[in-house]
C-alpha cells in the first residue's frame, strides 16, 4: 500500500500544466502523456513559440527527480567556472532524448514539426536538422549519392568536409579548377560550361559521374549560376549537391542572390549558424526533387550524427527559422541597407579597393577590401584593425580582408570599420605596392590547385603506408595528409596528389604573412607526411 501511494505521489508531482480535459478523460488521474506539455494544437504550428523551443522549455520546467544523463543534472552540478560566465540556464536546458523531446533519427513530434516548418520556409521537399555542422551534411550528401569507385565532379577548392567524405565513401574525384581572380588572390565560382565539359570528359573516360558538388556562395560570397548548372546535371540524370554553408539567408531580400533550392538543386546544405542566428555547429540539409533516395539520406545521417544530439543546438535551429518566418520579406532590409552604406563609405577611401564580380553573382553582405595598393597584406591590415580599432574580420587573405554583415550588425560597427580603414589609408599611403614576387601568379594559382596528377584516390591515400620527409624533400612525392591554409579551410595539399613547388611556396607565403596552416601533423611545416 505504501509503495502504491508513493508511486501515485510521484506521478502527480511529475504532472506539469496537464489540461483539465485530459485529466477528466482519465477520471482525474494524471498519465505520462500529461507530463508532456506540448498539446496537439501546439504541434500543429498554431502557437506563439517554435515547436522544439516549446518542448525544450516545458521539459526543463518539470519538477522531477532526474536519474538520467547528462551528469550536471539539469544544472545542479554545473561547473561553477562556466556558470559564472554563461549562467545556469544553458545547463538547465541541456537535456537528453527524453520522450517529450522527440528523436532526431525517427522524429514524430516537435522535431518533425520543426523540420517541416523549416522545409516550408526554405522551399524544400524535406529538411533535416544537423548538429554536426554543414560538414556532416556534405558528408551525408556524398555518401547518399555515391558508392565506392564512383566519380564525383567537384571544385578543386571545395571545403575540407568534401574531401573527408571522399575518404569515407571511396568515391573518386574529378576536379574542376574554379575561375580565379589573380589580382585579388581569390577563387571565384564554377561556370555551367565547366560542369558540362567535366561531365562529357567523365563519360568519355567511362566514368559517368554519380553526383556534382558546387560551392555557392563561396566564403567571399561569390555565387555560381546554379539554375543552368542544375539543368545540365539533370539532363544527364546526375544529382547536384550544393555546399551553401554561407547562403542560408539567400533569397530573403530582392538584393540578395537566389537560393540554391530556388534554382532546382537536389541537395543544399546550409550553415544556419553563419548569417542566420542559430548556435554554432547547427546546420540544415534540404532536399528537393525526386532524384535522391530520402531513406539513404536518413541512413547516412544516422551513421554520421551523434546519438546524443544537443537539444540546445536543435532548438536554436527551430528558433532561427521562426525568427526569419516572422518577416521573411523584410528581415534583411536593415543588413542590406547597412552593407550598401558601408560599401559607399569604403569606396571613397584612397588606396582601398572593394571586390566586385561581373561574371558571377555576389552576396552584398560580404564586403571584401583589397589592401595591396597600401603595400600591406591582408594579414597585416587585419592585425592593425583588431589591435587599434577592435574590428574583428571574418576572413583574412594575402591581399584582402572579408567582413560579414549580418542581422546583428549596427551602423556604429560600420563607422568603426570605416575609421580603421581610413587610418590604414593615411598611414600607409605611398608606401608602395606589394612586391609582385610575394604574390606571383604561379604561387597564387597553387592556392586552388592545378591538375598536378592524382596518383591515389583520397581513400587509398588515407589508408596507405606513410612516412615523414623534410619540407623541401617532399616535392614530387605523393602527399599523405591534407594541408589547409586557414581560413577558410580550403585544402592546398590533398592526400593522393603530387606535391608541387608552387604549393610549398604558397604555404611559406601564407605563414610569412601572418596566416597559419591546419591539418598538417607538423604545424611548423618542417616535415610533411607522404605516401611511401
Amino acid at each position: 500500500m505504501a509503495s502504491a501511494v508513493l508511486n501515485l505521489n510521484l506521478r502527480c508531482n511529475l504532472t506539469l500544466r496537464a489540461s483539465c480535459s485530459s485529466q477528466e478523460r482519465n477520471h482525474g488521474m494524471p498519465t505520462m502523456k500529461d507530463n508532456i506539455v506540448i498539446s496537439d494544437s501546439q504541434l500543429s504550428g498554431n502557437h506563439k513559440h517554435p515547436p522544439l523551443v516549446n518542448a525544450l522549455k516545458a521539459s526543463a520546467e518539470q519538477k522531477v527527480a532526474s536519474f538520467h544523463f547528462p551528469g550536471h543534472n539539469r544544472g545542479r552540478a554545473a561547473p561553477s567556472s562556466l556558470t559564472r560566465l554563461i549562467g545556469v540556464q544553458p545547463f538547465l536546458h541541456d537535456l537528453p532524448e527524453l520522450p517529450e523531446l522527440d528523436n532526431l533519427f525517427a522524429p514524430e513530434g516537435p522535431i518533425l514539426d520543426a523540420q517541416k516548418q523549416a522545409a516550408k520556409l526554405f522551399g524544400a521537399k524535406e529538411t533535416w536538422f544537423l548538429v554536426g555542422g554543414t560538414t556532416c551534411g556534405i558528408q551525408a550528401s556524398i555518401l547518399a549519392t555515391c558508392s565506392p569507385g564512383d566519380t564525383i565532379i567537384i571544385p578543386r577548392n571545395a571545403h575540407i568536409s568534401a574531401f573527408s567524405a571522399m575518404v569515407l565513401s571511396g568515391v573518386v574525384p574529378k576536379y574542376i579548377i574554379p575561375e580565379y581572380d589573380f589580382e585579388w588572390d581569390i577563387a571565384c565560382g564554377i561556370t555551367p560550361s565547366q560542369v558540362e565539359n567535366a561531365i562529357n570528359e567523365s563519360n568519355t573516360e567511362g566514368r559517368k559521374a554519380s553526383a556534382v558538388l558546387i560551392t555557392s556562395p563561396t566564403y567571399h560570397g561569390i555565387c555560381s549560376n546554379l539554375e543552368q548548372i542544375s539543368q545540365i546535371c539533370h539532363s544527364h540524370n546526375i544529382p547536384i549537391i550544393v555546399d551553401e554553408a554561407h547562403g542560408a539567408h539567400l533569397g530573403f531580400h530582392p538584393h540578395l542572390p537566389p537560393s540554391a533550392l530556388s534554382q532546382r538543386v537536389d541537395l543544399s546544405v546550409q550553415s544556419t549558424h553563419k548569417v542566420l542566428c542559430s548556435l554554432t555547429q547547427s546546420s540544415m540539409l534540404h532536399m528537393s526533387g525526386n532524384i535522391i533516395n530520402r531513406e539513404r539520406i536518413c541512413q547516412c545521417l544516422q551513421t554520421l550524427q551523434t546519438t546524443s544530439p544537443s537539444y540546445l543546438l536543435l532548438a536554436s535551429l527551430d528558433a532561427a527559422r521562426a525568427q526569419i518566418s516572422e518577416n521573411p520579406e523584410t528581415v534583411f532590409n536593415k543588413p542590406v541597407e547597412i552593407a550598401m552604406e558601408a560599401r559607399s563609405l569604403i569606396e571613397k577611401i584612397p588606396g582601398i579597393r572593394i571586390f566586385d564580380s561581373s561574371t558571377f553573382g555576389l552576396d552584398p553582405l560580404r564586403i571584401t577590401v583589397g589592401m595591396w595598393d597600401l603595400g600591406i597584406s591582408g594579414f597585416e591590415a587585419d592585425d592593425i584593425l583588431y589591435e587599434d580599432y577592435g574590428v574583428v574580420s571574418e576572413l583574412t587573405g594575402t591581399r584582402s580582408i572579408t567582413f560579414a554583415i549580418n542581422l546583428g550588425t549596427r551602423r556604429d560597427d560600420v563607422l568603426r570599420l570605416v575609421s580603421g580603414l581610413r587610418h590604414l589609408s593615411q598611414t600607409h599611403s605611398f608606401s608602395g605596392r606589394l612586391n609582385n614576387e610575394r604574390f606571383n601568379d604561379m604561387v597564387i594559382k597553387s592556392c586552388v590547385g592545378t591538375d598536378s596528377g592524382m596518383q591515389l584516390s583520397p581513400r587509398e591515400a588515407f589508408f596507405a603506408c606513410k612516412t615523414k620527409v623534410s619540407f623541401n624533400e617532399s616535392v614530387g612525392k605523393i602527399c599523405g595528409e591534407l594541408v589547409c591554409p586557414y581560413p577558410p579551410g580550403i585544402p592546398l595539399l590533398i592526400p593522393g596528389e603530387v606535391i608541387t613547388e608552387e604549393a610549398l611556396s604558397y604555404l611559406v607565403n601564407v605563414k610569412n604573412n601572418g596566416g597559419f596552416v591546419s591539418g598538417a601533423a607538423d604545424s611548423s611545416l618542417s616535415t610533411i607526411i607522404v605516401c611511401s
